[in-house]
């Protein structure tokens, strides 16, 4: 299972979902599909404008946890 950590970094640079959003250049309903680990798959240029705005790595949004996957 994959596991999305933006909310954590979000936290940590003290950034909020509109003005991330706003920064990467998608819409806030797909930025909280993200955020909420309900996205089915991301974009490399989404994920690379995620860590741009958001000065990480993919590593740092993105981990995986073994277990089922919601189908």
């Amino acid at each position: 299972m994959i596991i999305v950590n933006l909310d954590v970094m979000m936290a940590k640079r003290k950034i909020g979902l509109g003005e991330l959003a706003e920064q990467v250049g998608i819409t806030q309903a797909n930025l909280s599909i993200l955020k909420n680990g309900k996205a089915k798959a991301v974009r490399f240029t989404t994920l690379d404008k995620l860590c741009d705005v958001l000065q990480c790595q993919p590593g740092d949004l993105l981990g995986h946890e073994e277990g089922e996957q919601d189908e």
